[in-house]
């Protein structure tokens, strides 16, 4: 073995060593939080940067939107902060949505990392909080200023001193105050967390800085993808895919051109802005473009700086996925997911047979305002006030070669909350959460279930919620004679219809319910293996046609 192979060993020893860091690093935000967003869901990314902001190691725990936006945020934080005024004992936050992941309920925390008085990295962590006062999590608003209070990137500890009159500020100005600030802190301790354990790797390996590792990470990674982009066949490819919008449809347009060093992701032809907030700033839909392109075309290179440096991304200024200030962005996801299934339609031109269907997309988040009734009809208790946010999932594509996952977060990947935590956390219950039949797309590999979602007040309470739903009115493709998967709705439990977004009253005596969609279908039906076929007739998976 020759000194280079010994070297490269133990840089390949410590990259996975880096890993396990990061990875501890998201545990302790999960075992720490207080939202159910991110203890019962995972909705947090975690990771670690060298001395210039870049993404060294990222935590496998975590959603790509987080994880990639938290990518080039470490950067804006370096810059709005001063080199010169970075300080051992610092900790830095904000919710600026064009600078970190693309709403205000998102939190992202940076963390300088010092070893022997000198600057080493930084660690980096996000979680969506359950409020940020405003309007609440929905799509309602005309501007940011109406959708909560806005952090600048800013100290929220100064060389160990924590800014109590930031702290002050936030909990007089969010509905559930000890859950926000506690989140806040959680953050806090989880970077503490990675840098105790990148000490410990650094004194156990002799390090007395992360430059030559990086170095071996990002160059290695960054060949290994121009690796994958020089063997896919040159040229441009393109597609459109239209989903709800809020009051009007909304076009997704992608051209994917493949150069031999790069690729870009154009998304001109892309429809203008709402007036609401389903606007998505360019930090969060570049990380959700570069997620397509990497799942589809270099999935195994670990996500990096230099994994990521060679797809690039592109949007009219002031189009829906590149929305400046002060647009509305609460509810960003809704189209931010979409965009994978955006980019693998065209990536599906260039690579036939090799990418899915398209899916649900967007998670279905349905945010509860519960309150108790007044009069005559109080609980006798008095009854609770709660704001409850949870998660659901509708089914994903079919596969070239295998049936597409039932009620399950592409591209999100987040996890439902459980029914126990979510009810613990209000005054709310749940009848009904099961596979919803029919609603898979047919095709020879079929696409994936949606699922119903019944809900309904505790006694003595009513409750407000926002939708922030689509594939209504627009369903999920099949791909090469797959056919669509169902369309979702949204219902009271007497029939009555309501709408897909905005915020709408659930009265103390009705349930909601909600039809999740399914994923479309891969190939033709008649293809498809009999026995299967069967399987899916008795058990009701896909809709009689």
């Amino acid at each position: 073995m020759t000194g280079n192979s010994l070297s490269d060993v133990r840089m390949q020893v410590m990259w996975n060593r880096l890993i396990s860091v990061v990875e501890e690093q998201a545990v302790t935000l999960i075992r720490t939080a207080f939202s159910t967003s991110v203890r019962e869901s995972g909705d947090l990314s975690a990771g670690v940067f060298n001395r210039g902001g870049k993404m060294i190691a990222q935590a496998v725990t975590g959603t790509p939107g987080h994880v990639n936006a938290m990518a080039e945020a470490v950067g804006h934080f370096i810059n709005d902060i001063g080199p010169d005024n970075i300080f051992e004992g610092d900790v830095y936050i904000t919710n600026d949505p064009w600078k970190g992941t693309g709403h205000l309920l998102d939190i992202t925390m940076v963390t300088p990392s010092f070893r022997g008085g000198a600057l080493v990295g930084f660690f980096a962590c996000t979680a969506h909080v359950v409020d940020v006062g405003g309007r609440g999590f929905g799509p309602d608003a005309n501007e940011v200023y109406e959708e909560g209070i806005f952090i600048p990137i800013m100290k929220f500890v100064e060389r160990g001193t924590v800014n109590r009159d930031l702290v002050n500020i936030l909990r007089h100005n969010v509905r559930e105050a000890d859950q926000v600030v506690g989140d806040i802190f959680s953050l806090a301790a989880c970077n503490e967390t990675g840098h105790r354990r990148l000490m410990d790797m650094m004194g156990e390996f002799g390090l007395a800085d992360l430059e030559e590792l990086a170095d071996f990470v990002f160059d290695r990674s960054y060949n290994a993808t121009l690796e994958r982009i020089a063997a896919l066949p040159k040229g441009s490819y393109d597609n459109v895919m239209r989903v709800d919008g809020y009051g009007s449809p909304v076009d997704l347009a992608v051209r994917i051109d493949v150069h031999d060093d790069h690729i870009l992701a154009d998304f001109d032809g892309t429809s203008g802005p709402s007036p609401l907030g389903i606007n998505v700033p360019m930090i969060y839909s570049k990380a959700y473009a570069c997620y397509g392109l990497k799942c589809a075309l270099a999935p195994d290179i670990p996500n990096n700086h230099g994994s990521l440096a060679p797809f690039h991304f592109a949007a009219p200024k002031g189009c829906i996925l590149n929305a400046q200030h002060p647009a509305p962005v609460a509810v960003r996801h809704v189209l931010g997911h979409f965009i994978p299934d955006a980019v693998l339609g065209a990536v599906h031109k260039m690579l036939p047979g090799r990418v899915p269907a398209e899916g649900s997309g967007a998670l279905w988040n349905l945010h509860v305002s519960a309150r108790p009734l007044q009069g005559a009809h109080a609980p006798a208790d008095g009854g609770r006030r709660a704001e409850v946010l949870l998660f659901n999932s509708g089914g994903a594509g079919a596969r070239a070669s295998l049936d597409g996952l039932s009620a399950t977060a592409f591209p999100s990947g987040v996890h439902s909350m459980s029914i126990e935590a979510t009810e613990h956390v209000g005054p709310v219950i749940f009848w009904r959460k099961e596979l919803r039949d029919g609603s898979g797309g047919a095709g020879q590999y079929r696409g994936g279930l949606g699922q119903v979602v019944e809900i309904g007040a505790a006694a003595g309470h009513e409750f407000h919620f926002n939708a922030m739903f689509d594939r209504i009115d627009h369903p999920a493709r099949g791909r090469d004679g797959g056919h669509d998967g169902e369309p979702g709705s949204v219902t009271l439990d007497d029939g009555t219809r309501l709408a897909s977004k905005g915020r709408q009253h659930v009265p103390a005596d009705r349930r909601l319910i909600l039809s999740l969609p399914g994923g479309g279908g891969f190939g033709a039906p008649d293809k498809r293996d009999p026995d299967a076929a069967a399987r899916d007739e008795a058990f009701e998976y896909v809709a009689s046609k």
